[in-house]
């Protein structure tokens, strides 16, 4: 009877049964059809009964009829007794005798089963939506999908909106997660396979990625799911918002294959928005996994980048300025410390590689996926590692910043400050170092100011040759003299 029952027949049921009745009417159906469990209530039965009734009017007895058909149970009325193709629908008692098929609904009133007995759950409980597909996380390898995603819409019209969900995992997924549990090192109780909700805008166009309704709370078996912290606020009056992130449900979830986990979504619905929610079986990776990953995809062939060097260093007719080189660094712009396992995103224009390992390891705390260097998005299948820059890392050990030929050709170079020590130490060693000093105090403002100029221009562009201009500074100190040559 139930399974025969439309959208307004449910609501009045589960209104009267006190139960929540907004939702689709596959949510409205499989919550009614929870009536039916053992100790149902016999006034629910009772309305069930009404309702059906009132779904198929078709003649209705006279209360003489019914008493007589209740107390005169081996005198039924007679098939002619009705009009032809009339159909009579008798209280349903367990306790009264089996009724001639005159008597019955025809088959197809039955609901989709054609049974008298109480129908059973249909397997798919919530409506696929194949259309919409969320984005692969690259910290996450999908097991299985527990709940396809779902369209979280808005059903009643009201402010506020319910939506309840149930998923039941089978004894080997159990078994996984169980299995994995303590792997992740430095987690004080976590499972490497995880029961992970996610929630995206029901858009077909394109892989979504994870957003989160308004003012939402969820709920796994009765008790309410910790979601990520807002953000703060981009500008005044800006609504807050959660950070793009699935939610891992595992500590919340009834790890048993013979109990059912229950969902219960509140969020507030926006006009022409709707959501959607899925759930699924996830092994959560590590940034060194990622690392293997990576290295196991390979090492992009240095002639790209020496392709893309002499593209950058070509002439322009029009171009006034013309570039003869390129300096690039050879330390990563995120730790600050000399590359390692160099790479950037395929869809960079920029040489200036980022170390590898720690930009996954900075994703693996907060997922950004942004170029360090060019702030563009560089997703993880995105990224090569640099051939190139490989092969100087590998020969050139002493230096942290390289110079680019337009031929695609390099050449180390220096730091300054080495240089600036080469120069002064013969020139500013021990006791002339003290007497430029005195001499610099006792003259003018504008004086030491000048020699201090002097000594700057001495030290980092003129060759030893040009030292012979300073005839005060060789004579006062004959061991920096000596060590000239």
């Amino acid at each position: 009877m139930v399974m025969s029952f439309r959208v307004s027949e449910l609501q009045v049921l589960l209104g009267f049964a006190g139960r929540n009745k907004s939702g689709r009417k596959h949510e409205l159906l499989a919550k009614a059809l929870q009536l039916l469990k053992p100790g149902c209530g016999p006034a629910v039965q009772m309305k069930i009964k009404e309702l059906y009734r009132r779904r198929f009017p078709r003649k209705t007895l006279t209360p003489s009829d019914l008493s007589m058909l209740h107390v005169q149970a081996g005198q039924l009325p007679s098939a002619a007794a009705l009009t032809p193709g009339a159909v009579c629908h008798l209280p349903y008692d367990h306790g009264s005798p089996a009724l001639p098929a005159a008597l019955l609904p025809p088959a197809p009133l039955l609901g989709p089963k054609h049974e008298m007995d109480v129908p059973r759950l249909p397997p798919p409980v919530h409506p696929v939506h194949p259309d919409v597909k969320m984005k692969r996380l690259p910290f996450y390898d999908v097991y299985d999908e527990l709940i396809k995603p779902t369209t979280l819409a808005s059903t009643n019209g009201q402010r506020f909106e319910e939506a309840h969900f149930t998923f039941a995992l089978t004894p080997q997924q159990v078994q996984q997660i169980l299995t994995s549990r303590d792997v992740l090192p430095g987690a004080k109780c976590d499972y490497a396979i995880q029961v992970q909700l996610r929630f995206c805008l029901c858009e077909t166009s394109c892989p979504q990625e994870d957003y989160f309704p308004p003012n939402l709370f969820v709920k796994v078996n009765g008790k309410l799911c910790p979601l990520p912290g807002y953000l703060p606020p981009t500008k005044n009056g800006a609504e807050p918002k959660r950070p793009s992130r699935p939610v891992n449900i595992t500590p919340l979830a009834r790890l048993s294959a013979t109990v059912p986990n229950t969902i219960v979504v509140n969020w507030s619905s926006e006009f022409g928005r709707n959501y959607s929610l899925s759930v699924y079986l996830v092994k959560q990776l590590t940034s060194v996994t990622l690392l293997q990953k990576l290295r196991a995809k390979g090492i992009r062939n240095p002639d790209h980048s020496r392709a893309l060097i002499k593209e950058k260093l070509t002439a322009d007719p029009d171009s006034e300025i013309a570039t003869t080189s390129l300096r690039v660094s050879l330390t990563c712009p995120l730790g600050k410390m000399r590359l390692i396992v160099p790479c950037r995103a395929i869809t960079c224009t920029h040489l200036q590689c980022f170390d590898a390992a720690l930009y996954l390891q900075m994703n693996e705390k907060k997922p950004t996926w942004t170029c360090p260097v060019c702030d563009k998005k560089a997703p993880y299948d995105n990224l090569i590692i640099d051939g190139l820059f490989m092969e100087i890392l590998n020969s050139c050990t002493d230096c942290d910043e390289i110079q680019f030929a337009e031929d695609g050709s390099w050449c180390p170079m220096k730091p300054k400050k080495e240089k600036q020590e080469v120069c002064q130490t013969p020139a500013f060693s021990g006791i002339e170092g003290t007497g430029a000093a005195g001499t610099d105090s006792g003259s003018e403002g504008k004086n030491s100011s000048e020699g201090k100029k002097k000594v700057e221009v001495i030290d980092l562009t003129l060759d030893s040759s040009s030292d012979e201009e300073e005839p005060p500074a060789k004579k006062q100190c004959p061991v920096s003299g000596a060590a000239l040559p």
